[in-house]
């Protein structure tokens, strides 16, 4: 990996982790996460050209309504299973406790920007499995097996989608889709403790 790529993906993944350790709902969230899309955007632009691909808009919204419902059926699993209730509400916490507009536009507008990088800069740089990598690692700094676990089996769709069509509106649309829903329906699966 390229010393600007590994340097950005170092300070995204920083800024992530302590951004979703932060109080749910404060100040310090919103800066921290816009910090991490500012880091996502600045260093895939910096690093590159990024890759659009075909524009398509009905099969990836319907890729991320699809990728909903299999998380929403195992969301109803994973409310039996401590650990993983315990990670998703102190997800959901953000949403909880922060202004509904302001936490889906810091979510929706990050997710955007993981794309852009991920999928964009790091898959021209070193692949499908290796940009999948990279962001399943970064998202280890959230310390959230839950995350992690989504990171993983999102990552690889997400991959898959930018090898299909060639760049990155694929994904970034399933992506944002796939966000939305996730915020407007697990919130009532996980209610705060």
């Amino acid at each position: 990996m390229k010393p600007l790529l590994a340097a950005v993906t170092a300070a995204g993944s920083g800024l992530l982790g302590a951004s979703l350790a932060s109080r749910p709902g404060s100040r310090r969230f919103h800066v921290l996460t816009a910090s991490v899309a500012a880091t996502w955007l600045a260093g895939a632009h910096a690093a590159g050209p990024v890759p659009r691909g075909r524009r398509d808009v009905v099969q990836p919204a319907a890729v991320g309504a699809g990728a909903f419902a299999a998380f929403y059926g195992c969301a109803l699993v994973a409310r039996r299973i401590p650990l993983l209730r315990r990670a998703i509400t102190g997800v959901l916490d953000h949403a909880h406790r922060g202004p509904t507009s302001s936490v889906a536009a810091t979510a929706l507008v990050t997710g955007a920007a993981e794309e852009v990088f991920f999928r964009g800069t790091l898959y021209d740089a070193l692949g499908p499995g290796g940009a999948t990598a990279a962001y399943v690692l970064s998202t280890t700094a959230t310390r959230n097996p839950a995350l992690v676990l989504a990171s993983a089996v999102m990552g690889t769709l997400f991959a898959w989608q930018r090898g299909r069509s060639g760049g990155v509106q694929a994904p970034l649309l399933t992506h944002v889709v796939w966000s939305a829903l996730m915020l407007a329906f697990m919130p009532r699966l996980f209610p705060p403790d």
